[in-house]
């Protein structure tokens, strides 16, 4: 397993016991009563400070016409929770994943808070194991890409909402499930245009749903406009 990420990613760890622990949750963690610090929480921690730094000096670097503001935007779309999900999903990350069992059973390997934080993680691993320089490859390689694509993504209430207003139609976010505990709920919510569902989207608050809805709208309407 561990052999064939490596090869998915491009990066082969001199210390593999790193990307161990970057692929292991609290939930295998506490339950094969692993020692303590086991989990990648750490490299998380680790992972998100690299990332920043990195994307920020690329970001600074490919738009010397955008200010501050529009910068701090822009990487917020590339370093939020469901982007880095859906570049953790290109590499089939959550295949790769020690999850508790129960964690696994209830769709932890497609949930987008952990494969976010395990995407940091890796990251973290590679910026211990093999310096600055692989871990910036990675991110340029696996995450500072398709920009524009990440922006649509980060923008897409508002986009959406600017393309139905343009033709006049009334669009509504419908609330259609909520499952989980308190500290752990998951929505879905399905955008829609009139009575057509448009998207639909899943997410920890209703916001966040409602932003994955939209995007996956967006996504319909434009693969719409090419097949014309």
């Amino acid at each position: 397993m561990i052999k064939k990420f490596q090869k998915v990613i491009g990066y082969h760890f001199e210390n593999e016991k790193l990307l161990m622990q970057a692929l292991t949750h609290s939930s295998y963690a506490n339950e094969q009563h692993m020692k303590k610090l086991s989990d990648n929480e750490r490299l998380e921690f680790l992972g998100d400070a690299v990332l920043e730094i990195i994307s920020s000096d690329f970001l600074y670097r490919e738009h010397e016409d955008l200010p501050e503001g529009e910068l701090t935007k822009l990487r917020a779309s590339i370093v939020c929770e469901p982007t880095l999900a859906l570049c953790a999903r290109e590499i089939s990350l959550g295949d790769y994943l020690l999850l508790g069992k129960g964690e696994d059973m209830t769709g932890g390997r497609e949930r987008k808070s952990i494969l976010s934080d395990a995407l940091e993680a890796v990251i973290g691993a590679i910026y211990l194991d093999g310096g600055f320089t692989n871990a910036k490859e990675f991110i340029l390689k696996f995450i500072l890409k398709d920009i524009e694509h990440k922006k649509l993504f980060y923008d897409s209430k508002t986009i959406l909402q600017e393309v139905v207003q343009g033709e006049h139609e009334n669009l509504t976010y419908v609330l259609t499930n909520e499952s989980g505990p308190d500290h752990n709920k998951s929505f879905t919510v399905e955008v829609r245009v009139e009575q057509q569902v448009l998207g639909c989207g899943t997410g920890h608050t209703k916001k966040a749903a409602e932003q994955e809805a939209a995007y996956n709208a967006l996504l319909k309407i434009n693969a719409g406009k090419g097949s014309r």
